[in-house]
């Protein structure tokens, strides 16, 4: 039974951390993103109310995007259903990407308020060092660490051979 609990706690966690790190990956580039939309007066105008809805509306927000991308990922679910597997993973990723993105920016505006509520400000920090935590562990992680290496030779080749060219068209340019 504790090899069952262990097994299972494990494969909870290491799901649990993908998704921790693609949240990670993800959280500051797309809130940035969205971000830049406040440059438009009417989505400004839309932030301002955010930040300044009560500390409960604040966390209400926050079944929007999940209540408005359900519907998208139940049509993920149908289309890998019938056997249109690539298209439904790219409707799923496409969903999880504009719900990290949403998700983000509504945190960023919506953070000082939600802090205001005890259960949160107790609880937020305590997820935040967990979360870290676990990111930490991955990141440490052998299998982690040499796919980080790959991803340099990867790219040392890619600039390496976009100079060679660059360097190729130059001469031929100048025959």
């Amino acid at each position: 039974m504790d090899q069952l609990r262990r097994l299972l706690r494990n494969t909870f966690t290491a799901l649990l951390a993908l998704v921790l790190l693609f949240e990670e990956w993800g959280w500051e580039p797309l809130q940035a993103l969205l971000a830049k939309l406040a440059r438009l007066p009417l989505w400004a105008w839309l932030e301002g109310r955010i930040a300044r809805l009560p500390p409960w509306g604040a966390l209400a927000l926050f079944a929007i995007p999940a209540l408005a991308l359900l519907p998208i990922k139940l049509l993920a679910l149908f289309l890998i259903g019938r056997h249109h597997a690539f298209m439904g993973l790219c409707v799923l990723l496409s969903a999880k990407i504009v719900g990290t993105a949403l998700l983000a920016r509504l945190f960023t505006l919506t953070q000082p308020t939600l802090m205001r509520l005890g259960w949160f400000a107790r609880w937020y920090p305590r997820w935040k060092v967990w979360k870290d935590g676990i990111i930490a562990q991955v990141r440490a992680s052998p299998t982690w660490r040499m796919g980080r290496r790959i991803k340099m030779r990867i790219r040392t080749a890619v600039r390496r051979s976009r100079k060679s060219f660059a360097e190729g068209a130059k001469e031929s340019q100048k025959n």
